[in-house]
């Protein structure tokens, strides 16, 4: 029983993790990197669909991605998607290819992408905690429902303090590669 809720926080933290990890990948950079359209989504004949379902999507250089439609009468549409999606980016196309520069990162801009790291980190981390409360939860059940005993209920509660904490830590490891590229120039 008391396995099982481990393995359940863990799970769940380990989702957190991901989850920042993705949210990590649409904070813009110096560099160009694939991932940073992955939130960019267009009606394909009537579906909301994801662009890196839509075309291949590359970096030429460190600081260029080239986004190349499989549908080329997608071609204008992705480039407005682009345009709009809110990343400061500037599409020009050239023929049936996209050319996406990257536009140097002023220390304004460096700095609200760190704080807006930070805060997808904290979410990150409250959601580790979250998962932490609700295995500490199940422990104090069954201890009430008598099905453990109270040393192994205290054994189980460090276990699960030892693994929040191991992902507390890899949350704040992630923060700080994320912050170094940022500072990056």
């Amino acid at each position: 029983m008391i396995e099982d809720i481990k393995a359940e926080a863990r799970e769940r933290m380990g989702k957190s993790l991901g989850a920042l990890a993705q949210n990590f990948n649409k904070i813009r950079t110096g560099r160009a990197h694939p991932h940073l359209l992955d939130g960019i989504r267009l009606d394909y004949y009537g579906a909301d669909t994801p662009l890196n379902q839509m075309a291949n999507i590359s970096a030429d250089g460190a600081r260029t991605l080239l986004v190349t439609a499989w549908d080329k009468t997608m071609t204008p549409k992705i480039e407005k998607a682009v345009l709009k999606s809110g990343l400061g980016l500037n599409p020009v196309t050239a023929g049936d290819v996209i050319r996406i520069p990257m536009p140097a990162l002023t220390q304004e801009t460096r700095k609200d992408y760190i704080k807006q790291a930070k805060q997808e980190a904290e979410s990150a981390r409250v959601s580790v905690r979250t998962a932490r409360r609700d295995a500490l939860d199940m422990l104090k059940e069954l201890l009430k429902d008598k099905d453990i005993s109270e040393d192994d209920e205290r054994r189980g509660h460090e276990a699960v303090q030892k693994i929040t904490d191991s992902f507390i830590a890899e949350v704040e490891k992630m923060l700080a590669e994320k912050e170094s590229d940022l500072l990056e120039i």
